[in-house]
């Protein structure tokens, strides 16, 4: 109920976003229907029946990627000061945010039954003078508990999801964990170590001089019970805030996504050598492959993915080398500090990009035309994966707006700062536009020999 009413009395951009996510839900679980009418239209194919499900994972994926960036990006669901006391802490807010997401889901899936079952002729008769019914399997009745399971998969998948990437992990050190559990037990000295991580207790130093008067008011040990051998636990310095902060690390995923593209591209081609393994019946009028060619999309794609943080750490480096000047330094230092906000969401998008120019190269007829299942996956894959990578950069802006408003206040034309941002979107325009290219061409060469 407080999940319902908090998305009542949202921010119509708020809104916005979790329309979308109803939409995308909607468009994932009008798909799983549809491969649900096909398999029983075509009982004598079972195969082609799996295939056609296996392909609604692509925009499942999608789906569930767009439910995680708009429930991270939900400020209704944002730590304050105040919220612990009501029973609202992290792992409160963060079971809020998963039953968020599986309403929106729910009210997509919804919405693809009811279009599903109109299209069947099930609620006012046949529409488009019976086109539909062919691969919707009008002439027979609907299997309600498999329709069910189905429309479940979206909701249940972005929640768990959701739960999972939002779920408060304790990323202290296992020396100050220890120390939270055994003082956290016994006297105020574990209430200050507890409070310490969330909140504005831990903001001010008060923790600092706890640990400052501990010592001094500790009793000596009596002859029952020594003293432990433990080191006293202290509160770490606050960094001077005089002293600018060094930028993030590089992102770790880079060798990771490169090696695991390589190995697609590798697949790929080497399952365009194989002559011997029996193709498939690609849907959408797509040429037949071997299953080492999807396989190896996949790999391609996930590649892309991993290496798209690594990638865009490395252009704000090439932004900030030769003698920088002011333009060039607040452009790489951004793109620098926001690479794995902005840097996998881009991945997925030159993933998909290059997936639709794949496609466009695998049809048997030179000029393609897409069906309408065909047209509603690709357009649903496309539209996740833009509206990603915008709440994406949505995001990078909110959690630098105190940085842009502290250079306005020391005189940076507001000029300087749109350069910036034309400059860092020119660079990542540059590298990701011609790999995006070059991985569609590879990833098309093996199927268009």
């Amino acid at each position: 109920m407080l999940a319902l009413r908090l998305t009542r009395g949202a921010h119509p951009a708020v809104l916005l976003r979790r329309v979308l996510v109803a939409l995308a839900s909607a468009g994932t679980g009008f798909l799983l229907l549809c491969a649900l009418g096909y398999a029983m239209s075509h009982a004598e194919d079972p195969a082609g029946s799996a295939l056609r499900l296996a392909w609604c994972l692509t925009p499942l994926a999608a789906t569930v990627h767009l439910a995680v960036a708009v429930a991270r990006t939900d400020p209704a669901t944002k730590p304050r000061t105040g919220l612990s006391a009501i029973g609202l802490g992290p792992a409160g807010l963060m079971a809020i945010s998963a039953m968020t997401t599986a309403l929106s889901c729910m009210l997509g899936s919804l919405l693809a039954l009811l279009l599903f079952l109109q299209l069947r002729g099930d609620l006012t008769g046949l529409p488009f003078d019976g086109a539909a019914s062919a691969f919707l399997a009008a002439d027979q009745p609907l299997p309600f508990p498999a329709a069910l399971t189905l429309l479940a998969l979206v909701p249940a998948i972005s929640s768990v999801t959701v739960a999972f990437v939002l779920a408060p992990w304790d990323t202290r050190p296992a020396a100050a964990r220890t120390a939270a559990r055994r003082y956290g037990r016994f006297g105020a000295y574990g209430r200050s170590v507890a409070r310490e991580t969330f909140g504005a207790y831990g903001r001010f130093g008060a923790h600092r001089r706890v640990a400052e008067r501990r010592p001094a008011a500790a009793a000596p040990p009596s002859e029952g019970h020594p003293a432990s051998a433990e080191p006293p636990v202290t509160a770490a310095p606050d960094p001077d805030p005089t002293q600018p902060t060094a930028p993030h690390s590089a992102p770790a995923g880079l060798p990771w996504g490169i090696s695991v593209l390589t190995v697609g591209l590798a697949v790929q081609a080497y399952a365009g050598r194989t002559s011997a393994v029996p193709g498939l019946a690609l849907p959408g009028g797509l040429t037949s492959g071997t299953p080492a060619v999807v396989v190896g999309w996949a790999l391609t794609a996930l590649g892309l993915a991993l290496a798209g943080p690594g990638l865009t750490h490395l252009c704000g480096r090439l932004l900030q080398a030769a003698r920088p000047g002011a333009l060039r330094l607040l452009a790489g230092r951004v793109l620098m500090e926001e690479a794995t906000r902005i840097g996998r969401p881009l991945g997925v998008v030159c993933a998909a990009a290059s997936g639709a120019f794949a496609m466009t190269a695998l049809y048997e007829t030179s000029s393609p035309s897409l069906g309408p299942l065909t047209t509603v996956g690709t357009f649903l894959v496309t539209g996740c994966t833009v509206a990603t990578l915008l709440i994406a950069a949505v995001e990078a802006k909110h959690a630098r707006a105190d940085t842009t408003a502290a250079l306005l206040r020391l005189g940076a034309p507001a000029t300087m700062l749109r350069s910036a941002a034309a400059l860092r979107a020119g660079t990542l325009l540059a590298l990701f536009g011609p790999l995006t290219l070059i991985v569609a061409e590879l990833a098309a060469l093996p199927l268009a020999r």
